[in-house]
């Protein structure tokens, strides 16, 4: 037993897990209740990826990690979901790549923003970004538009689990190089990402954080062969029959 009064022996341990830390999310005021549909609907495409990691999806998540450590600026954007669903995580990919952490919210609120800075904090994060909110994104007229100029405004590489596909968009027409974790392929930030990683963000971001790490000592050559032989197009082609087969073997 750990977060959750299952055990972990259950065959839907994982989802119940990931159903009860993002309920402790809305209770903390982290989490919006917004955030429980789009929970709902992740889970639904986990399931038909037979909740694992496809091979398209580490190589994703490979490719990402190489991204990460050739990144002149690189920052992790924070939701509510994202920081109820794998807060130590996060922070654990910051500090094996030297990556920034900033909150973005859709609904965003002081409270909340703080909220969640601190949640992140108390599972080690030193220092969160999103709160000086001084940049904007060109091409969007909502408050998730908002991010710090030092942070998101002035990344080459840009992480965003569980994006909104319309900031998806605007974040690649600035030319970053996105990487977006995103269950559906068909989405539109799965669509508009350098690196499409169709996963579960509580299996993703440790297995990005794995990679950097046993990529550490490669050089910048072998970090750039790594890039250029992903092909995002077939990743997320990969992703789609694996849904569609509903092959859950």
């Amino acid at each position: 037993m750990t977060e959750v009064d299952v055990p972990e022996s259950h065959p839907r341990y994982e989802s119940l897990l990931t159903r009860h830390r993002i309920e402790a999310g809305v209770e903390k005021g982290i989490t919006s209740r917004q955030g429980l549909i789009a929970q709902g609907r992740g889970e639904a495409y986990d399931y038909l990826l037979g909740e694992r990691t496809i091979p398209s999806a580490d190589e994703a998540e490979r490719a990402a990690a190489a991204h990460f450590l050739l990144a002149e600026q690189a920052v992790i954007s924070v939701n509510g979901n994202v920081a109820a669903l794998c807060p130590g995580e996060v922070v654990g990919l910051a500090e094996a790549t030297g990556a920034e952490i900033e909150v973005n919210l859709f609904n965003r609120t002081r409270e909340r923003m703080g909220r969640i800075a601190d949640h992140l904090r108390e599972h080690g994060a030193e220092e969160v970004l999103g709160l000086e909110a001084d940049g904007r994104i060109p091409g969007l007229d909502h408050e998730r538009a908002k991010v710090d100029a030092d942070g998101i405004g002035s990344a080459d590489v840009v992480l965003v689990p569980l994006e909104d596909g319309d900031r998806a968009e605007a974040l690649a027409a600035m030319g970053k190089t996105e990487l977006v974790i995103d269950l559906n392929p068909l989405s539109r930030s799965a669509q508009s990402a350098s690196v499409p990683i169709v996963d579960n963000v509580i299996r993703a971001v440790p297995n990005i954080t794995e990679h950097a790490r046993s990529l550490q000592g490669s050089s910048e050559a072998e970090l750039r062969d790594i890039v250029a032989a992903f092909d995002r197009d077939a990743a997320l082609a990969a992703a789609e029959d694996a849904i569609r087969s509903g092959d859950l073997n």
